[in-house]
C-alpha cells in the first residue's frame, strides 16, 4: 500500500462507532481539535457490534452534538462514515494522525496492537492517545446503553440530543 505524502494541514481522525456518541467522545473530540487542523469523526460501520443506532443515525447524532456544542469546534469538525481499513480511510483523507482516547489501562494493550499494526500498514500515519478526562473515565457507549435499558439516568453521560433520540430507540424497542 502506497503512503501519500503528508500535508501542511494537519488532518486527524478520530474512529469509532459512537453507539451512541457520549460526553466522553465529545472530550476527546474537543481536545483532539487542539492537536489538528482539522478533524474528521470516522464513524464505523460495524455490524459486527450489532449497533443500536444505524451509521446515518450515529452519524447525525455527531454533528447535532457538534453543532451543539458550537465554536471553534464544529467549525473544525467533519463526521463521515466508513466501513473500510482504517488506514486505508486515513490516506484517502490525507490523514497523518490517528486520535484515540484511553479510559483505563485495559484499554491501553488493545490500542498499543492496534496502533502497531497500523503504523506497519501505513508508517506516516501517527496514533496519538488522549487520556480520558477524570469525569468521563468510566463512560462507554455500552455502559450507557445498559443504564438506560435498565431505566436509569444518563443525562449527565450523553448530549441533549443523544438523550432525546435514545430515549425515543428504547421506547421503540419497548413496542
Amino acid at each position: 500500500m502506497a503512503d501519500k505524502p503528508a500535508t501542511d494541514n494537519r488532518v486527524g481522525i478520530y474512529p469509532g462507532t459512537f453507539d451512541p456518541v457520549t460526553q466522553g467522545h465529545m472530550d476527546i473530540i474537543r481536545r483532539a481539535t487542539r492537536i489538528v487542523d482539522q478533524l474528521i469523526v470516522g464513524v464505523a460501520v460495524n455490524i459486527g457490534k450489532k449497533p443500536m443506532f444505524s451509521v446515518e443515525e450515529r452519524c447525525e447524532l455527531v454533528r447535532e452534538s457538534l453543532d451543539a456544542a458550537g465554536g471553534d469546534v464544529a467549525a473544525r469538525t467533519v463526521v463521515k462514515p466508513f466501513g473500510s481499513l482504517l488506514m486505508h480511510f486515513a490516506q484517502e483523507n490525507d490523514s497523518s494522525i490517528i486520535i484515540r482516547g484511553l479510559r483505563a489501562v485495559s484499554d491501553f494493550e488493545y490500542e498499543f496492537q492496534m496502533a502497531g499494526m497500523n503504523a506497519r500498514l501505513a508508517p506516516r500515519v501517527e496514533t496519538v492517545f488522549l487520556m480520558a478526562s477524570d469525569k468521563q473515565q468510566f463512560v462507554s457507549s455500552r455502559f450507557v446503553k445498559e443504564i438506560a435499558r435498565l431505566g436509569g439516568n444518563v443525562t449527565e453521560f450523553v448530549p441533549p440530543v443523544v438523550l432525546q433520540s435514545l430515549q425515543r430507540k428504547l421506547a421503540q424497542e419497548k413496542e
